[in-house]
């Protein structure tokens, strides 16, 4: 495409002007003009599948919000979604909804739709050229990947294209999926870090902001305190994917393991293990061996960045106990014993079994089910040795919300070790997950997940993720100066 010559002389324009006297042009919104127009006569079905499904199935449709409220909720959605409207646009206003019910697994998710709607939606060259973080309302880079040399780590971006980034922020957190009222969360999905196949940000910025193929207008701040106008081409999703900070070959190792002195370091950004043909086990086994013959006394387990996955962490914990550990102190229930007959062709998922929990689904009578675990009515973490027992602190983020913040949580409930750095994501109200539904909504092509498990505590929590022992901020100064202050306050405190 070739860019217009009034975008290219703004663009000029803006590389030329001081910033003091600098005014970048405002864009329009919303900008989600991507795709075949969608009629209403070809989508009216679908919302009527969607809360079907939803009312039916999904355990926690009600944990935030009541009957009500959601049958308002999903009226107003029939008729947004009646009116004629582009792919892209109606992807943002099933998306909008499914964040209402504020659930960390209710989204629209990326990595399951169809070919057609990953194409026209995902695979755009629209994406900012650098890792990036959220420090409150600013953006702040970590890793530039540009051509632009002043974009150094630690310099924040004021603005995108005109657009101040805080206003940037408020637009598209009501997109971002996170459990309850955990903010944290969502703004830590809107980061840019490498962790993701197809991030959150790259999805939604483009749908709401207009995009340019001939460059983002940005106005930043480096570290020196200098602010200036800077123009950066865009990038496609195989620039994202050659970023990447995590294994892409799912069937490579996906963690590490290194000795510090007596301090064992176990790095594992990445728990989303179902299709690895890699040993994560006994890679374990190995670990827990080098540290009993290197006699360490101390542990530090590093999960930043990732969310969830595999129950990768009952491997862990087993190896931090010396008897049986039930993981009680919460009850999980599903909405169903068997799936409705007439919602079954919309449902696809890897294991049929969900399809009827039998008489591992207990009634009780509230309008759920209590689900039993393999084996027996609770859950049990047997012991597994060599047993470590030494000191353990776990590095946390806003990023731990699924498998990874029940991790944390036992280890900070049951006192096997300190949780080190930020907030977790997640929430102490209970979380939605475990098994799943792939719902594909027929007129308009697009697929919702639908939990099937919730965890329910048996005694009133906050709203809220986890507080960690030792609370380390980062700031724009670390990044900067490249320092992991989280990592070396958690080897001062092992040590």
């Amino acid at each position: 495409m070739k860019p217009s010559l009034s975008r290219r002389a703004v663009l000029a324009a803006l590389a030329a002007t001081p910033v003091a006297c600098m005014t970048l042009p405002s864009a329009p919104l919303p900008a989600a003009s991507t795709g075949h127009m969608l009629q209403g006569a070809d989508t009216r079905d679908d919302i009527a599948i969607l809360r079907r499904a939803y009312e039916q199935l999904h355990p926690g449709l009600y944990r935030y919000s009541t009957p009500a409220e959601m049958s308002v909720r999903f009226d107003q959605l029939e008729r947004d979604f009646s009116a004629a409207q582009s792919m892209g646009q109606a992807y943002l206003t099933l998306s909008h909804f499914l964040g209402t019910v504020r659930c960390g697994h209710t989204y629209a998710n990326f990595f399951n739709q169809s070919a057609t709607v990953a194409k026209t939606l995902f695979q755009g060259h629209n994406r900012l050229p650098f890792h990036f973080r959220w420090l409150g309302d600013s953006v702040v880079v970590t890793r530039n990947l540009s051509d632009a040399a002043a974009l150094v780590p630690g310099t924040q971006i004021l603005a995108v294209d005109g657009i101040a980034t805080d206003r940037i922020l408020a637009a598209l957190m009501p997109y971002a999926r996170a459990d309850g009222g955990n903010d944290i969360k969502r703004r830590a999905l809107l980061e840019v870090r490498g962790y993701d196949g197809i991030e959150t940000f790259d999805v939604f910025y483009p749908l709401l902001f207009p995009t340019h193929a001939d460059g983002f207008a940005l106005r930043v701040r480096t570290p020196d305190g200098i602010e200036r106008a800077i123009i950066v081409a865009p990038h496609g999703l195989e620039e994202r994917t050659r970023a990447m900070h995590i294994e892409t070959d799912p069937d490579a190792p996906q963690w590490t393991f290194a000795m510090q002195d007596a301090v064992g370091v176990l790095t594992t950004p990445n728990w989303a293990l179902y299709d690895s043909k890699w040993d994560w086990r006994g890679f374990l086994d190995g670990v827990f061996a080098q540290i009993a013959s290197a006699n360490a006394g101390g542990l530090i387990i590093d999960v930043r960045g990732n969310e969830g996955g595999l129950d990768c962490g009952h491997d862990i914990m087993a190896r931090l106990i010396d008897k049986d550990l039930p993981l009680d102190g919460e009850e999980r229930r599903v909405r169903y014993r068997t799936t409705p007959s007439d919602l079954d062709p919309f449902l696809k998922t890897w294991d049929n079994s969900f399809r009827n929990w039998g008489d591992d689904a207990v009634e009780l009578g509230t309008g759920f089910y209590r689900l039993k675990a393999d084996g027996g009515d609770i859950e049990v973490i047997t012991p597994k040795g060599p047993r470590f027992t030494g000191k353990v602190v776990v590095l946390t983020d806003a990023q731990n919300s699924s498998a990874t913040f029940q991790f944390a949580q036992r280890i900070q409930k049951l006192g096997l070790g300190k949780l080190c750095g930020g907030p977790t994501g997640g929430n102490q109200r209970g979380i939605n997950g475990g098994a799943f539904f792939f719902l594909e909504l027929p007129g308009s092509g697009l697929e919702a997940d639908v939990p099937l498990i919730g965890r329910f505590p048996l005694t009133p929590k906050p709203d809220a993720g986890l507080t960690p022992d030792i609370a380390v901020a980062v700031t724009a100064q670390d990044i900067a100066a490249g320092q992991d202050r989280v990592m070396e306050t958690a080897l001062a405190a092992v040590s």
